[in-house]
C-alpha cells in the first residue's frame, strides 16, 4: 500500500515519494523542516493511512538512547529484596521496556516515531545506530536478544537544532519538507476549514506570506500558526472585517499574536509600519 496523504494531511508528491522509498528500502525516514510544517503529523497520518499502530517517542534534552531500549530498575529490586519479596529471584521483573522494544515485539508492523531527535545529546543518534540498522539489541541483565518480529516503519524528525552524525545520516532516507507554496497552502487550509470563503483565504495568505518575506525576522510564522490565526479570524465577524479593512502599508497584521511569537519580531514589524507611515 502506497502512502498518498490523507483527508487530513496534504502530502506533496516529493514527500509521498520519500515516504514510500524509505518503506521500500526499509530505512528510517529522517524528516527535517521548519517547526510547524507537519513533521510529527506525518507519522500520525501515515499510521492512519496504513491502519497501523503509532508508537511515539518524544525526545527531550535529557533523553538517553538506552531508555528507548530498556531500563533496569535496580533500586526497586534492592528495596524488594530488603522486604523479602520473592519477585527478586527473576530479574526480568525489573526490566522496564522502552519504545523500541515495544515496536520490535509488536505482532503487526507499527510506525515508530522518534520525534525531535536533535534535542538530545550529540551521542544519542550514534547510540542507536546498530539497533535501528539490525533491528535487534542485547539485554545484558537477562542475556537475551530482542529482535523485531515485524520490522517497524521508523520516522525520525529534526528541527536542525544540532547537526546529526554522518554515520547516522548514512543509514537514513532523508527528506526536507520545504515550506508550502501558496497553492499547497490553499489545499492545507481547505483541509482544516472546508467551505471557508475564498476571499478570506486570499486576504489571509497575502498577509501571511508578506510577513514571512520581512527580512530579519527571528521566527517566521509557520503553517500551524497560520491555521491558529485563521481559526481566530473565523471565530466571529470581527476577524473577517479586520482582514478586509487591513491597510496593506501596515506591516503588523490584525491579531498578530497568533503569527508573531517574540518581541524582537513585533518591534521589527512596528518599525516597518512606522517607516511606511512616514513615507506615506
Amino acid at each position: 500500500m502506497k502512502f498518498k496523504g490523507t483527508d487530513q494531511y496534504v502530502a506533496t508528491e516529493d514527500l509521498q515519494m520519500a515516504v514510500n522509498a524509505a518503506i521500500t528500502l526499509q530505512r528510517p525516514l529522517l524528516i527535517k523542516g521548519e517547526p510547524g510544517t507537519g513533521k510529527t503529523m506525518l507519522a500520525e497520518q501515515l499510521a492512519k493511512s496504513l491502519d497501523a499502530k503509532l508508537i511515539p517517542w518524544h525526545i527531550k534534552s535529557t533523553s538517553k538512547a538506552q531508555q528507548g531500549l530498556y531500563e533496569y530498575d535496580a533500586v526497586s529490586r534492592l528495596r524488594d529484596s530488603q522486604l523479602g519479596d520473592s519477585r527478586v529471584k527473576d530479574i526480568s521483573n525489573y526490566i522496564v521496556k522502552g519504545k523500541l522494544w515495544e515496536a520490535f515485539q509488536a505482532d503487526e508492523r507499527v510506525i515508530l516515531l522518534i520525534d525531535e531527535i536533535d534535542k538530545a545529546d550529540i551521542e544519542f543518534p550514534n547510540d542507536l545506530l546498530q539497533e535501528l540498522d539490525k533491528m535487534e539489541f542485547f539485554v545484558y541483565e537477562t542475556q537475551e536478544i530482542v529482535k523485531a518480529t515485524n520490522r517497524p516503519i521508523v520516522i525520525i524528525t529534526s528541527n536542525n537544532e544540532k547537526e546529526l552524525p554522518d554515520a547516522f545520516l548514512r543509514r537514513c532516507f532523508f527528506h526536507y519538507i520545504s515550506f508550502p507554496d501558496e497553492e499547497t497552502m490553499n489545499k492545507i487550509v481547505d483541509v482544516h476549514f472546508p467551505g471557508i470563503k475564498k476571499d478570506i483565504v486570499k486576504d489571509a495568505l497575502d498577509i501571511f506570506f508578506d510577513v514571512r518575506k520581512v527580512p530579519g525576522l527571528k521566527k517566521k510564522p509557520s503553517t500551524s500558526e497560520l491555521i491558529d490565526w485563521l481559526k481566530l479570524l473565523m471565530a466571529d465577524e470581527l476577524g473577517s472585517s479586520l482582514l478586509q479593512e487591513h491597510d496593506p502599508a501596515q506591516a503588523i497584521p490584525p491579531l498578530y499574536g497568533a503569527l508573531v511569537k517574540n518581541e524582537q519580531d513585533v518591534h521589527l514589524l512596528q518599525r516597518l509600519a512606522f517607516m511606511s507611515r512616514r513615507k506615506g
